[in-house]
């Protein structure tokens, strides 16, 4: 049997859960899966259901849609894999973990391409047998550069871009293409240590915890809806590239889980919030 989800999203009202799961049972489904959460301080009804049969999953969001107010999100999706772009920069701790995981089967994706804007990466993406572009930045405009990434994505027609420790930050006009469907990761120092040697400056202050932030991007930068965090001790014996090493390996371990919650569908958004079925 195929198997199926439906992902809803609309103001909470008594009897929701038992009118879809009704819809999903008079169309031969057979749950599997089922989360719910309702958010108190807006009053929103969040559900993501996974089911098997051999009813047509348009069908079945078209009815679960109609039972719902208008304002509703109904959505049905597969669980095919999804495609993806990773773009990158120098630092190979984020990119080789997606690339290993990708090459084992690890993660619900095909990554079609890598796009950097310097050549340091070519040599690592090749021996996955995977495409590599290499778009230099220099002495280019940053729309121009980006057009010319816009130009490289066209024919892979990716639905998600994943930034791993892409160090260039992007327009409105290139987020705009792709609403929250650009993947971020990022230490967790922020807003406390801007700029450069984030490690020496938390090093200097004795920080104890060393953490990453995955998230969506948006116009704002580094603000967008979290989708995973996670953080490890440091002790004071670590100097500052003790702590830079603990710092790739927890941004690799949240971005790797956060791709998996997105591409298994296991993300929502309540306002600059984010529901997670995981």
């Amino acid at each position: 049997m195929s198997s199926h989800l439906l992902l809803v999203a609309c103001p909470d009202a008594p009897g929701l859960i038992h009118g879809i799961t009704g819809i999903v049972y008079r169309h031969q489904g057979n749950i599997v899966s089922n989360s719910e959460f309702v958010d108190q301080e807006t009053a929103q009804f969040f559900m993501r259901t996974e089911y098997k049969g051999p009813s047509d999953p348009v069908a079945v969001s078209r009815e679960v849609k109609a039972l719902l107010p208008k304002t509703a999100h109904v959505r049905c999706a597969d669980m095919e894999p999804r495609r993806i772009v990773v773009l990158a920069t120098k630092e190979h701790h984020c990119l080789g973990d997606l690339l290993l995981r990708h090459a084992h089967g690890e993660i619900n994706a095909n990554i079609l391409a890598v796009i950097s804007n310097h050549e340091t990466l070519g040599d690592l993406v090749r021996q996955f047998g995977l495409p590599f572009h290499f778009v230099d930045h220099a002495h280019k405009n940053r729309p121009d550069h980006e057009n010319a990434i816009l130009g490289l994505l066209e024919p892979y027609r990716p639905e998600y871009l994943v930034l791993a420790k892409y160090m260039r930050i992007l327009t409105p006009g290139f987020i705009t293409r792709f609403p929250y469907r650009i993947i971020n990761i990022h230490h967790s120092f922020l807003p406390a240590f801007i700029g450069a040697s984030p490690y020496r400056q938390a090093f200097e202050r004795g920080v104890k915890l060393v953490g990453a932030t995955a998230h969506f991007v948006t116009d704002d930068l580094d603000t967008g809806p979290i989708i995973a965090q996670d953080v490890i001790p440091v002790r004071h014996t670590h100097g500052a590239k003790d702590m830079a090493q603990a710092g790739r390996d927890v941004e690799k371990v949240v971005l790797a889980k956060a791709l998996g919650l997105v591409l298994e569908e296991r993300v929502f958004l309540c306002g600059n919030r984010t529901i997670i079925f995981d």
